[in-house]
């Protein structure tokens, strides 16, 4: 049986590269099924999952309340077009602007979309009531999606060359400097975007006091302060959306991966001042569907009937704490960000890829943000067990990079 389960992936990885087209470096394996904070490949090997699809999969892999809500909702309606209202994007966009300081909701399918359509409210904004501004400013070091505009808009060095040229309108500012950032404000700035959480960059959170100065600079200009909470929203830091816990509101809010616990959703959320779309300015095949919407809906109800929050509180700042131990055992790791389940462990040497692939090794999968990060953002849902065994890989891993140092 296992020859056969072995000979299955064998021959599925070599169609992969016949037909799939390459945009990365893929492992060689075909995962099969998932359940929880786990996943299993075709040969059977069950793997501990600490990216959770990218921070996608908030209530783990394959939730009855997901699958449940699909099939419901499948059988009923799927797509009307979305030229129509349908009762779950009614009550969605009800219970999104219900729970958030946002007064009106628009979906869409990825994060990139939501920050292009965030962009494209600002700049409507600014062409109707600012006298034409366009800009918006952004962070260095930030990441807002792959489309060319958000290309642009990211603060990614490594995405300046690539397909040129790029959209124009955005100019970057360093990372929580206030200074810099009022610098950069002028005539032509319609909005300031910002993730609360640097999430691709390496998990780095933006200071309290620094949101508080961008909120002011922003309500002086008269123009919106955006947050893309794409990754950090729906419970990843432990309140529903990041900007709770700072005491910040902004204007306009992004949200995807977790939304649609793996199924392909996001929303974009706007205060009724800066909601200025007119016919025809925004649109798209798949915006705002009940299947969509119907899944989000169980993803909302889910965390809130499970009291997922209490969860990600409990058991991140457990995860804090074994992490900060790791950080005194460990002289590599140089420091320890994040927040909720939402976590960055900076290296002190280029060496995160080397550890999330000797983890890999291990049934255990983490991601390299960069060489100098490994970045944790596990289901919503896992407990101190899973926790657990995944230190008892990575310290493994650890050890073993250090007594090579030593060696060497």
């Amino acid at each position: 049986m296992k020859h056969l389960r072995d000979e299955r992936q064998t021959s599925l990885l070599r169609q992969a590269r016949e037909s799939v087209m390459f945009t990365t470096n893929r492992p060689p394996i075909v995962f099969a099924k998932g359940k929880g904070a786990y996943l299993w490949d075709e040969t059977g090997k069950k793997y501990l999952d600490f990216i959770a699809g990218w921070a996608v999969c908030a209530l783990g892999h394959s939730h009855p309340a997901i699958s449940s809500a699909l099939k419901i909702q499948s059988r009923r309606l799927i797509n009307p077009s979305p030229l129509f209202y349908t009762e779950p994007m009614i009550e969605f966009a009800r219970q999104l602007t219900t729970a958030s300081c946002l007064d009106k909701a628009f979906f869409l399918s990825t994060g990139a979309e939501a920050n292009e359509g965030a962009v494209k409210l600002a700049r409507k904004y600014g062409a109707k009531q600012l006298n034409g501004a366009h800009e918006i400013i952004t962070v260095w070091n930030s990441f807002h999606g792959r489309t060319l505009a958000m290309m642009a808009a990211s603060g990614k060095a490594n995405f300046e060359p690539l397909f040129l040229p790029k959209p124009e309108g955005f100019a970057r500012v360093p990372f929580n400097d206030i200074e810099a950032l009022k610098a950069q404000v002028s005539s032509k700035t319609c909005a300031i975007m910002l993730e609360p959480i640097l999430g691709e960059g390496g998990v780095y959170p933006q200071s309290p006091e620094y949101l508080r100065e961008v909120r002011e600079i922003c309500s002086a200009g008269n123009f919106p302060l955006i947050f893309d909470e794409v990754q950090t929203g729906f419970g990843r830091t432990g309140t529903l959306f990041a900007y709770e816990s700072s005491g910040v509101e902004p204007d306009i809010m992004t949200l995807a991966k977790g939304i649609g616990g793996g199924f392909p959703l996001s929303a974009l959320l706007a205060k009724d001042k800066f909601a200025v779309f007119e016919a025809g300015d925004q649109g798209g095949t798949y915006c705002g569907t009940p299947l969509a919407a119907a899944v989000g809906l169980a993803v909302l109800t889910t965390i809130r009937k499970e009291r997922v929050l209490d969860n990600v509180v409990a058991v991140g700042a457990y995860l804090e704490q074994q992490l900060l131990r790791l950080q005194e055992q460990f002289p590599v790791i140089s420091e320890v960000r994040g927040k909720g389940l939402f976590y960055g462990i900076g290296l002190e040497r280029e060496i995160a890829n080397d550890i999330a692939a000797r983890c890999l090794e291990r049934r255990l999968i983490l991601n390299a943000a960069n060489p100098h990060t490994i970045r944790l953002m596990p289901a919503l849902t896992i407990g101190h067990k899973e926790v657990d065994a995944m230190l008892t890989i990575l310290e493994k891993v650890l050890k073993t990079l250090t007594e090579e140092q030593r060696e060497s």
